[in-house]
């Protein structure tokens, strides 16, 4: 196992502390991909050689860094491959490392749910078992020509090679993260819908005070709505142009959030994930001669050179707004 996938148990609110727990990965190894917003994955097969420790061995360690240091706890699977490392972590629990053995690795991923498979989502998942493929054993049992047909050429071709084991993925390092998250959980079940409204308002303010101060902009931008019975609904929208313009965020939200029509949902979390992350650099937006836009940009700048000198709390949620 030289592969390792971390899921940091973070505070929802917490993301911001990700960057400082991927630094302590790589006082182990350089060769670190960031799974935002709380996941990383970790190839240690240099540190294996240069620790004298194999993977499970250095996870303990990790472990035991990010509670001293950062007071966070993990769950850590570990894999020959990336593929492999992420579907052990859905077994690992905090304190103990779920590892693939290397030499049954196909043994430990017949029994898994097809779902269980980084990239398969829920509309293939749900085809695979209307035709009785749902085990990883049946679909790497199953004729490659089956697959096909069922989920496409290539999609199929992958899928066979997974479900038996076959992980041709490597990880890739990446310093800045490809998106941005930021949850707005309610101290209990809410069915306000001004409430709602008014949790989109502070996470679309606080998304785009971090791209801009990160120099980015986005291009999608992803809404889920976690329920009392945690089920959750999830909608993305493309925005119109790549931005990092708080007030253009918070009307995405809104009306991804009023498309769902929801009546009287209890609402247990709100969550905004900005997607497609550029750099600002690229950034064209079309002029309206709108001075009520020009002035909530102005205000913009003047709240995030308050937040640089003062911190994250100066600008109170909703002040942008006003």
């Amino acid at each position: 196992m030289t592969i390792l996938c971390v899921r940091f148990q973070l505070p929802p609110t917490d993301e911001a502390a990700l960057p400082g727990l991927l630094g302590l990965l790589e006082d182990f190894t350089p060769v670190v991909q960031a799974l935002p917003p709380d996941g990383a994955l970790a190839d240690l097969r240099g540190a294996e050689r240069y620790f004298g420790r194999d993977a499970v061995e250095l996870a303990s360690v990790i472990r035991v860094r990010a509670l001293a240091h950062h007071g966070v706890d993990c769950v850590i699977g570990a894999g020959p491959g990336p593929m492999l490392a992420r579907v052990a972590l859905g077994d690992a629990r905090p304190g103990v490392t779920c590892a693939v053995p290397e030499d049954a690795v196909a043994e430990f991923l017949a029994g898994k749910p097809v779902a269980a498979l980084p990239g398969v989502g829920a509309a293939t998942a749900r085809t695979l078992c209307e035709y009785g493929l749902d085990t990883l054993g049946l679909v790497a049992a199953a004729p490659l020509s089956t697959l096909q047909r069922l989920v496409g050429a290539k999609a199929g071709r992958e899928l066979h090679e997974k479900a038996g084991g076959i992980d041709r993925g490597r990880v890739v390092p990446d310093g800045v993260a490809r998106s941005l998250a930021t949850e707005r959980p309610f101290t209990r079940d809410e069915l306000d819908p001004g409430r709602h409204r008014r949790a989109l308002l502070s996470a679309a303010e606080e998304l785009g005070a971090r791209l801009r101060a990160l120099d980015k902009i986005c291009r999608t931008l992803t809404l889920t709505v976690r329920y009392a019975d945690r089920s959750s609904t999830t909608r993305s929208r493309t925005l119109k142009e790549p931005t990092a313009h708080s007030a253009a965020l918070t009307r995405a939200a809104y009306d991804m959030y009023d498309a769902l029509g929801l009546q009287r949902a209890r609402v247990r979390a709100l969550a905004l994930r900005a997607e497609g992350l550029d750099p600002a650099e690229r950034a064209s937006y079309q002029l309206t001669f709108d001075p009520l836009d020009e002035k909530a940009r102005r205000i913009e700048e003047v709240a995030d050179r308050a937040r640089a000198k003062f911190g994250p709390r100066a600008v109170m949620p909703g002040a942008l707004a006003a």
